[in-house]
């Protein structure tokens, strides 16, 4: 009894899929091992909302962490929302995105003191409407 060259490929792919499948859980594992060993009191850190801070405290049975924001402020989260411990590198280029947005919003503000009011509303922006007036109907005399 031969076997069928399709029963030999769907096995072939089969065997592929698990091998990739046990890789990157591996390297899942790795990953976390290594975040685990960062994550320790003063690291900078990004939460899975993207939040930056600073770890103060981690409390491994009540699965929280204290995270300093900006000073005095501190946030409880749960130990799991804690996605990366930031390098320096890191956080200088998010910095130069932040200010980047501002200025760039500083020019679609200039923008849009400088256009019309009669011009067409941007796709999602709010127009006032005029309201109506609301005045009762006369009584007809009969």
């Amino acid at each position: 009894m031969p076997f069928d060259p399709l029963l030999i490929l769907l096995f072939g792919l089969l065997v592929v899929m698990i091998f990739f499948t046990w890789r990157n859980s591996k390297k899942r594992k790795a990953e976390a091992e290594e975040m685990q060993t960062k994550l320790v009191p003063g690291a900078e850190i990004m939460t899975q909302h993207g939040i930056y801070g600073t770890l103060i405290s981690i409390d491994d049975e009540k699965n929280e962490a204290i995270i300093e924001t900006t000073p005095g402020t501190k946030l409880r989260v749960h130990r799991q929302t804690v996605a990366r411990v930031v390098t320096p590198e890191e956080q200088e280029h998010a910095d130069e995105d932040i200010v980047s947005d501002d200025a760039d919003a500083s020019v679609e503000d200039a923008v849009a003191e400088t256009s019309d009011d009669a011009a067409e509303p941007e796709f999602g922006e709010r127009v006032e409407k005029p309201k109506r007036s609301r005045t009762k109907p006369t009584e007809t005399a009969e």
